[in-house]
């Protein structure tokens, strides 16, 4: 549903009596960014494809990756399994039954090299969407490139690390919100000095959309967040110039073609002017809004699968007409299972016909100037800006979360367009409307997981532990509990850990012993 005026005709200069030409929409590459971060855009530089992929263990999740660079993917972007997610090994008993379902399971370094066996990871950049465990799988990539010859200098990538909108939209948080900060803000730190071209963080307004916000929510909550990690980095000691160059970004692209267009162009400005003027970045890479798009995964209907095809392709217009600088296509049949190998391929395909027959990529930012774009995104902007202050008021973006304030303002709006859908006010094809008397589903070419993958995986991680080394080990896990409880940066303790062979759910484990686990409110 579009959360802004549907009867406007936008054909009079005076609809745009809010906005100036020169320092509000400028130049593609100039502050504020709104036309996009690069003066030629895509013309010097198309954006990256990825497929968001992973499923059963690491050797299946590995033969589809390999499968979908050799079909052109430019980066891979990484699933990982529920209890990967959350940090309990594959054995643990509240992972029977979750084992490889949504994503990838990856319990120790073997795993991970298995799963980035022949993908050289000095040339392929690839992105892990894991937040709570973060430190630990970036631990066990950093340590798989090191086995392949390659110096974390030389790694390319993102690891999503946003565990702020765990807490109001996802839920796949270990720590309270303080300590799960300070977890942030030592793989920043870390990176920083290590992995110099390495994404530190993907603040995601993802998950706050396919929770139900508006997408003057999406924006205003995502950029709230952001905030909180600036500032976390700032109290840190770190530099806003360095490290704000490494910030990524992570939304949405919904149903509402005109007004996801202007959403990414709304937040790239407001963004700008926060950096800027908040926060004292003067470095320009420091004040651009840099962010992957995903199409939306809610808006996918398990009636009549294959109309998702063309949703998908709608979404993903409005992310490269938007400036993404990269973007993951959904399959069509993400509303029934995880996606079958076509579907992928379909996905893909729909990016590649973009690119190259579209003609989108010939000309930089060719909505610019439209009266209802440039409108719209001043009135986002503007709806947003109003959001964050009433956030700052009710004590910032922690006493927000620990409060309940962003999760209540995400139910109210997921609660309202439900009921338009119910009442037929939202149409939804083929569910609420034109369904006719077809019902399938597409039951037929549903991917389905094999029941032996988490037995197979128990099995591996309980051999790595029988085959290290216990004393090392042991000292290992010693240094991250006592790094926990200090105020060390916990990232190299971790590493050390991981080519110990310690597990991931070892790992977290001694984390909580410190940091013990949120509650939600």
């Amino acid at each position: 549903m579009t959360s802004g005026p549907t009867n406007r005709f936008y054909r009079i200069p005076a609809d745009l009596s809010d906005t100036d030409p020169d320092t509000d929409i400028g130049l593609p590459g100039v502050f504020p960014f709104t036309r996009g971060i690069q003066p030629s855009m895509y013309r010097g530089r198309p954006w990256t494809m990825r497929q968001y992929a992973g499923f059963a263990d690491a050797g299946e999740s590995n033969r589809r990756y390999q499968y979908l660079l050799s079909q052109g993917v430019s980066g891979l972007s990484v699933a990982f399994d529920l209890p990967t997610q959350i940090g309990y090994d594959s054995d643990h008993p509240l992972a029977a039954g979750e084992v490889g379902r949504v994503g990838v399971a990856i319990d120790s370094i073997e795993d991970m090299a298995t799963l980035f066996e022949g993908i050289p990871l000095d040339r392929v950049s690839t992105s892990m969407t894991i937040n709570a465990t973060a430190i630990i799988l970036l631990a066990l990539y950093v340590a798989v490139a090191k086995r392949q010859g390659v110096a974390p200098r030389a790694l390319s990538g993102t690891v999503q690390n946003d565990i702020l909108k765990e807490y109001v939209a996802r839920g796949t948080y270990i720590y309270p919100p303080r300590p799960s900060l300070r977890i942030v803000t030592d793989i920043i730190a870390f990176c920083e000095r290590e992995l110099p071209q390495w994404n530190t963080i993907s603040i995601s307004g993802y998950h706050i959309r396919e929770a139900g916000s508006t997408a003057v929510q999406e924006v205003a909550f995502t950029l709230a967040h952001a905030s909180a990690y600036v500032q976390a980095a700032i109290d840190a000691g770190l530099d806003v110039n360095s490290f704000g160059q490494r910030l990524s970004f992570f939304f949405n692209a919904h149903n509402d073609f005109i007004e996801e267009i202007a959403k990414f162009r709304a937040a790239r400005r407001l963004w700008a002017r926060r950096m800027a003027g908040r926060f004292g970045a003067t470095n320009p890479r420091a004040q651009q809004l840099r962010f992957h798009t995903q199409t939306a995964g809610s808006t996918l209907t398990a009636q009549q699968p294959d109309n998702n095809i063309v949703r998908v392709a709608v979404q993903a217009l409005a992310a490269v007409l938007g400036g993404t600088q990269s973007l993951h296509c959904n399959g069509r049949d993400e509303a029934l299972a995880l996606p079958t190998e076509e579907s992928a391929t379909i996905a893909l395909r729909t990016q590649q016909i973009l690119l190259h027959e579209s003609g989108l990529a010939n000309t930089v930012d060719p909505v610019a100037g439209s009266y209802a774009i440039e409108e719209m995104t001043t009135r986002i902007e503007r709806e947003a800006s109003d959001l964050l202050d009433r956030i700052d008021q009710v004590g910032g973006t922690l006493t927000a979360i620990e409060t309940g304030y962003i999760q209540r303002e995400i139910q109210e709006a997921a609660y309202r367009a439900q009921q338009a859908i119910d009442a037929g006010d939202a149409v939804v094809v083929g569910v609420n409307r034109f369904a006719g008397d077809d019902t399938r589903t597409g039951d037929a070419h549903i991917f389905h997981i094999d029941p032996e993958v988490e037995r197979r995986q128990v099995a591996r991680v309980r051999a790595v532990r029988a085959g290290r080394s216990e004393s090392d080990w042991r000292a290992a896990l010693d240094a991250v509990e006592s790094a926990a409880r200090g105020a060390a940066n916990l990232v190299p303790p971790v590493m050390a850990a991981v080519e110990k062979r310690a597990t991931l759910g070892e790992i977290a484990d001694a984390m909580r012993g410190v940091f013990g686990e949120y509650q939600d409110v």
